[in-house]
Parts: C-alpha cells; structure tokens; sequence
C-alpha cells in the first residue's frame, strides 16, 4: 500500500476517535472530497465513522450508498439503500440511488415499483422521469416516451428528458421533435460529453431526416401536432437551399430564415425559449458563430478550428455570451402532444 494513503489514513482515523456529534457535517464533506477524486475507500471510511455519531443521518446514508454504488460494491449498496428508500423523509435523491442500485443488481420488478412509488410522491420530478422511462427502455417497452414527455412538461428545467426523447424519436419517423430536443439538450449541457454526441445527432438528423426528400412534408398528411405542422410548413420555405447538399453553412441560411419566418407567423401562437435564443443570438450577430458551435465541429473539425480562428472576435464573443447564461426552457412550452 502506498506509504502516503496509510498516513493520510492514520491521521483520519486518530480525527475520527475523537470526533463528536457536531462534526458530522465536516466528516460529510471530508467524504465528498474524497469522493470526488475517486477514493472510496476513504470516502466509505470517513462516512461510516460519521455515522457512528448519527446513525441516522439521511445525508450521510445517501453518500455511503452513492459510495458503495460508484465503487461498484452493489451488495453494500443495496444494504444501505434498504435502510432509507421506505424513510417517511426519503427525498427524490434517494430513489434515483436506489434505481441505480436496483438497475445494476437487476431488481427490475421492484426498481418498477419503486419509481412508480416515488413518482406518487413527486409528481413533478424530471429526474425520476427521466429514470423511469430508462428502465422502461431497457425492457423495450415504449411507454418510456410517455415518462419522458411528462418530465418535460412538468420539469422542463431539466436536461435528461430531453436528451432521452430526442434519441428516440431519432429512430421513428418523426422529423421535428429529435431535432427540437437535441437543440434544446445541447444548450443545456453545452460542455458536456452528452451535449457533444447530442450535437452529432442533431446534424445527422437534418441530413438524414429532414432534407432527405425534397418535399419535407412528405408523410406528414395525419400529423395532427399543430406545433410541429408549423415548424415544417416554415422550414419547407427554404427546402431549396438544401438542393446542392447540407453543411453548416447552409443550415446556417435555413435557419436564419426559419427564425424570421417564425416570428412573422407563428411566435404569437406558440411562444418558444429556444426560438427566441436563436433570434436574440441573431440580432446580436452571433447567429453565425452559434452554428459553427452547433454543427461545424461535427461537420469538419479541422474547418471548424480554422474557421474560429478566422473569425475570432465574433467567437469569442459568442462563447463569453454562451458562459454568462444558464439556458432553461420555462414552464407552460410544452407542445407536443397537443
């Protein structure tokens, strides 16, 4: 064993034989630290000693099973877990453990009716919807889209609905709502490794989908979703862009013009964030900068690098515009399904 672990582990253990009551919250956050970087083994030690002055401290339990679970000791895990998923005080952190816990320990039957129990208690949980629907998903039963739809309009603020819907409805005919979704998720997760793979799906689903036949709204004859009607009638407008073949340029000029468009015919009817970002990025002149964000590094990454650099007033300026502001799509915008 490495001499400094067994130090540092000496000195925890001395801190810990004199710790009192009041020191649980100092003990927590030791734990986290410890958490953060990876060492579990610590983490397990120093939240155990915690416990040992308040044994029943629903934080403290939720990090010791939440340790257990990234160290992948699922058994200690779900020992742990058992002790607070039926707590009068279990909050909606403690069911997304125990369905992770549950999922990898495959309890599919009783991680089902543990959501179902913890969505009774949390109506308006995007997270436990989010989670739900993925344990549907994993049974192949697509009921899952309807968990997903609910948790956007319940709790639009949060990202991992949309991530989930737009994947789906990536794989079914649909032409408006992956690409509605994605764009959406990107913005919400901007830096993240999902934000990114999400942005590869948007420019797969513009080529593939939605400019793949020149008429856009071919097989759109029993779509019955008003929102969506508007949003291709709008967009086949400028299908004829589209005819030497999509890039990021060209997405750039449909989308311009989509966004003008919109806001002369339908914005009134259908008031949307992520429509108004996309105009405000327009008047500001970072319109251009926001798709070369959005698809060039998908498209061309060795285009994408020389064209920042090209252009590197602009881009700086969108990106200190992208950092100053947290995208969160509001209540009340929900149309699909209406």
């Amino acid at each position: 064993m490495n001499k400094l672990i067994i130090l540092s582990t000496a000195l925890l253990l001395s801190v810990f034989a004199s710790a009192q009551p009041d020191d649980a919250k100092n003990l927590q956050q030791t734990a986290r630290s410890f958490m953060q970087t990876g060492d579990f083994n610590n983490a397990i030690i120093v939240l155990n000693r915690a416990l040992q002055t308040d044994k029943n401290n629903l934080e403290l339990l939720k990090d010791l099973a939440m340790t257990y679970y990234l160290k992948q000791d699922y058994t200690k895990s779900y020992e742990v877990v058992k002790q607070i998923v039926d707590r009068d005080d279990a909050d909606v952190q403690v069911y997304q453990i125990a369905g992770n816990v549950y999922r990898a320990i495959e309890m599919v039957k009783e991680c089902d009716k543990m959501y179902k129990k913890a969505l009774k208690k949390f109506p308006n949980s995007g997270p436990l919807y989010s989670e739900y629907g993925e344990l549907l998903w994993q049974k192949k039963d697509f009921a899952a889209i309807n968990y997903w739809e609910k948790g956007i309009e319940l709790d639009p603020a949060y990202g991992g609905n949309y991530y989930n819907a737009a994947t789906f409805y990536f794989y079914t005919k649909d032409k408006v709502w992956s690409l509605i979704y994605g764009e959406i998720f990107a913005n919400m997760e901007s830096l993240s490794e999902r934000g990114a793979a999400m942005k590869e799906l948007l420019y797969k689903t513009y080529k593939e989908k939605l400019f793949a036949d020149a008429d856009i709204l071919k097989g759109e004859e029993k779509n019955k979703n008003e929102f969506s009607k508007a949003f291709l009638n709008t967009m086949s407008k400028e299908t004829g862009l589209a005819a030497n073949g999509v890039n990021t340029e060209v997405l750039t000029m449909i989308r311009t013009k989509f966004i003008l468009d919109w806001f002369d015919t339908y914005a009134g009817k259908f008031p949307f964030k992520l429509f108004d970002f996309q105009q405000q990025l327009i008047k500001e002149g970072l319109f251009d900068a926001y798709n070369q964000w959005l698809f060039g590094s998908v498209e061309n990454l060795a285009a994408y690098e020389s064209w920042t650099k090209t252009h590197e007033e602009v881009y700086n300026k969108f990106k200190t515009f992208q950092k100053s502001r947290i995208f969160k799509m509001p209540v009340g915008q929900h149309y699909q399904g209406k």
